[in-house]
């Protein structure tokens, strides 16, 4: 028998106990009830951050989306739009909720417009908190920001102060994702070095339509000169970007809960005057009242019961 702390490995001779299945238990459990994701979208208009999106995850969340004329956008101010659509590829589904933050960046003065954004994400991180210490626990609704993707303008020559203003302000609230958006109206040269000036991983399009190519329908852009295809890596970043999204999926939710929400948690039970051992010890606490409640009920209900069924026989 080994001492406490030493790790054991057992050969393949010495038997075979099943825990090595463990993952594939989490897996059918996590298949089973499906995905919650979370993104948020922010950058100036015309970006095609919903074109992105769109092709993304091969759906159409704006079907009807109403485009701001120029006089609209001087006067804009920064509104929340949440988009949420089921989405089942092989059986495996995924609950997708896409934030939009249409009118950032549009005003002549955007120096605050990021508040907005900070306000929503701290209400959904709020939400949670309260359903958290409710006890309805099991089946609690997640909207809680888990990834943002950060859409920069080809068009300058590298981050715009808002632009730095933005990160700093949020990346100890979200996981934020920068993107170079349009990388289809630069040069491979201008792709690269903008990448590099600014360390931004990818340069990405996206597109809805469909072009015949070579006899295969692909989705791309099409100009005089050629086209431009969406999934192709030697053209954009599509594919990096998506492979990082899916395959970091479970990472995100993770950071943005042992992390984003931890310490908005701690924040949120320091103002309260209450540390966080004394909140735990009083949700115990709660519960525990609910629960007695809920049987005194049960223990009133036995006994009316029993009541009714000996009044015929009184008779």
């Amino acid at each position: 028998m080994s001492q406490s702390g030493e790790k054991v490995k057992f050969s393949d001779s010495a038997g075979y106990v099943g825990f090595a299945n463990l993952p594939n238990q989490v897996h059918r459990k996590s298949v089973k009830k499906g995905f919650e994701f979370t993104l948020m979208v922010v950058g100036e208009s015309g970006l095609g951050k919903s074109t992105l999106i769109n092709s993304l995850f091969l759906t159409d969340l704006y079907p009807e989306r109403y485009i701001p004329g120029a006089a609209e956008k001087i006067e804009r101010t920064v509104q929340i739009e949440a988009s949420t659509v089921e989405i089942e590829e092989r059986g495996v589904k995924l609950r997708l909720t896409v934030v939009d933050t249409p009118g950032y960046g549009d005003a002549i003065n955007s120096q605050d417009c990021f508040k907005t954004i900070i306000q929503y994400i701290d209400n959904q991180f709020e939400r949670y908190l309260h359903d958290e210490s409710g006890l309805n626990r099991r089946h609690i609704i997640d909207n809680r920001v888990h990834c943002c993707f950060y859409f920069i303008s080809p068009f300058g020559h590298g981050l715009k102060p808002l632009d730095v203003e933005f990160m700093k302000a949020l990346h100890g609230k979200v996981n934020i994702v920068p993107v170079i958006a349009k990388a289809d109206t630069l040069t491979l040269k201008e792709r690269e070095r903008l990448k590099r000036r600014a360390s931004i991983p990818f340069a990405v399009i996206g597109s809805n339509q469909l072009i015949e190519v070579k006899g295969k329908k692909i989705r791309g852009r099409l100009y005089p000169w050629g086209v431009v295809e969406v999934e192709n890596p030697e053209h954009n970043d599509f594919l990096k970007l998506r492979t990082m999204l899916v395959t970091h999926m479970q990472d995100l939710q993770e950071v943005t809960q042992d992390l984003h929400y931890e310490n908005f948690r701690s924040e949120r039970l320091k103002r309260t005057g209450k540390p966080v051992e004394e909140e735990v010890v009083d949700k115990d606490r709660i519960l525990q009242q609910k629960e007695a409640e809920l049987r005194r009920m049960q223990e009133m209900i036995a006994q009316m019961q029993a009541q009714m069924r000996m009044k015929p026989g009184d008779d």
